[in-house]
C-alpha cells in the first residue's frame, strides 16, 4: 500500500468520522456556521440569524419550509436579488429531474454549497481506507452523470443557465478528489441536455468508447442510469460491463433500495462489485455508506439535520433505532428546509431514505424489504 496515499486518505475523511462519532458536538458546530451565513443574506437578517444563540431560538426564528414555500424567494433570487438568500454569487442552477409533483425544483449553487459536495466522493475512499487498496485511484471511474448544461430560463430580465446538481457537482469539484473520472463532464455536457432514450444512448456510447480500454475500477451515479447502462451495453456492443472490465466498487444514489432491490440487477451485470449508497439531493449530499452495512452515514460535519415525526421535531442523530420522520436539512443556502424524504433510523449512527415522504411509503419499504428478503438488516 501507498502509504502517502494512506495518509491523504486518512485526513479526508477525519472531518467525517470525528462528527459520527460525536454529533451533537458537530451539529452544532455546523448550526453556528451556517447562522453566520445566513446573518449575511436578507432572509436571515431578517429572521435575526446574528442574534440567534440556541437551537431553540433557531426554530423560533427560522420556520421549516417546503419547496413550494420557498420557491417565490428562489425567484426572486433567479430574478437578480442575490442578496435574498445568498451571500455569494451562484456558480449554477441545478435542477431535480422532475420527481416531485411532475415539476422540476430550480436550486441555485454556490461555491460554498458545492464545496460541500466533495462529502460525495467519501464512500469510495473510504472503502479504499478500509480495504487498503488504493491501487483503484491508478484506474478509472466511469461518469455516468447527467448533464451540467441543459438550457436556459428567462428570469427577471436575465437568461440563466441550468443542468442538473451531479454533472455541476462533478465539473467544479473532482479537481478536488483523488478519483479520475471518464468521461470528462464538458464531454458529456458537449451532447447536449436531451432526455430522450436516444440521448441517454449517446452518452452511454461516449463512455463505452472513453472507457473500453481503460482499467475501469469504478463506477459512480445514478443507480437506473447504471442499470440502463449495462442493459444498453448488451445490446449495442454484446457484452456486460462483466465482460469488459474488472469493477471493484459502485457509488449510487438517487433512489431507495440500491443494496436490496437493486442489488441482484447490479451484480448480475457488473459481476461481484461492492455497492455503497449515497444519500443525495439537488440541494446537498447528506450522507453515504461508511461500511459494509447497508445503510448511510450522514455528513454532520457539513449539515444540520432535523426530523418532524409522530412525536415532534428532533435532530437526526437523537432518532430512536425503528423510528421514521420527516428529514429537515439546513444547507448554505436554504435554513429548515423540508426536503420531501422519508428516513428510517436503525442503531447509530446508520439511516437509510425509505422513500418520498407519502402514507404508503412504510408499506412499500416493508413489502420491499420481504421481498428481497432483507427483513430490516443492515
Amino acid at each position: 500500500m501507498d502509504s502517502e496515499k494512506i495518509q491523504a486518505l486518512a485526513a479526508i475523511l477525519k472531518p467525517w468520522h470525528e462528527a459520527i462519532d460525536s454529533p451533537a458536538a458537530a451539529q452544532a458546530q455546523v448550526l453556528q456556521r451556517l447562522l453566520e451565513g445566513y446573518a449575511r443574506t436578507a432572509y436571515g437578517r431578517d429572521r435575526g440569524a446574528g442574534q440567534v444563540g440556541t437551537l431553540e431560538e433557531y426554530r423560533r426564528q427560522f420556520p421549516v419550509l417546503t419547496y413550494d414555500e420557498y420557491k417565490p424567494l428562489i425567484g426572486r433570487v433567479m430574478a437578480g436579488d442575490t442578496g435574498l438568500l445568498l451571500y455569494e454569487e451562484p456558480v449554477g442552477w441545478a435542477i431535480t429531474r422532475g420527481t416531485t409533483e411532475g415539476e422540476s425544483k430550480f436550486i441555485p449553487m454556490t461555491q460554498t454549497d458545492i464545496m460541500l459536495r466533495i462529502s460525495a466522493g467519501r464512500a469510495m475512499l473510504n472503502y479504499m481506507l478500509s480495504k487498503g487498496c488504493t491501487e483503484l485511484l491508478d484506474g478509472t471511474n466511469i461518469n455516468l452523470n447527467f448533464p451540467s448544461m441543459v438550457g436556459k430560463v428567462q428570469a427577471g430580465g436575465r437568461q440563466l443557465e441550468y443542468g442538473y446538481s451531479s454533472g455541476i457537482y462533478l465539473k467544479f469539484v473532482s479537481k478536488f478528489t483523488p478519483i479520475r473520472s471518464v468521461p470528462s463532464q464538458d464531454e458529456i455536457d458537449a451532447l447536449g441536455g436531451g432526455k430522450s432514450l436516444s440521448d441517454w444512448h449517446a452518452r452511454f456510447d461516449l463512455a463505452y468508447q472513453k472507457c473500453k480500454s481503460e482499467n475501469v475500477t469504478m463506477v459512480g451515479g445514478v443507480a437506473p442510469t447504471a442499470l440502463l447502462f449495462g442493459r444498453y451495453m448488451k445490446r449495442a456492443h454484446k457484452a456486460y460491463p462483466k465482460d469488459v472490465w474488472r469493477v471493484r466498487i459502485m457509488t449510487l444514489g438517487s433512489v431507495a433500495g440500491i443494496n436490496t432491490t437493486y442489488e441482484p440487477a447490479l451484480t448480475a451485470l457488473y459481476g461481484r462489485v461492492d455497492i455503497r449508497e449515497i444519500y443525495g439531493a439537488t440541494e446537498g449530499m447528506f450522507g453515504q455508506q461508511r461500511d459494509h452495512r447497508r445503510a448511510w452515514v450522514p455528513n454532520y460535519d457539513q449539515y444540520f439535520f432535523e426530523v418532524e415525526t409522530r412525536r415532534g421535531i428532533k435532530l437526526l442523530h437523537d432518532m430512536r433505532p425503528g423510528e421514521m420522520g420527516s428529514l429537515v436539512v439546513s444547507t448554505p443556502i436554504l435554513a429548515r428546509y423540508k426536503i420531501g424524504d422519508l428516513i428510517r433510523a436503525f442503531q447509530p449512527p446508520y439511516f437509510r431514505c425509505i422513500g418520498r415522504d407519502r402514507w404508503w411509503t412504510p408499506l412499500h419499504y416493508a413489502w420491499g424489504e420481504t421481498m428481497s428478503l432483507n427483513l430490516g438488516r443492515l
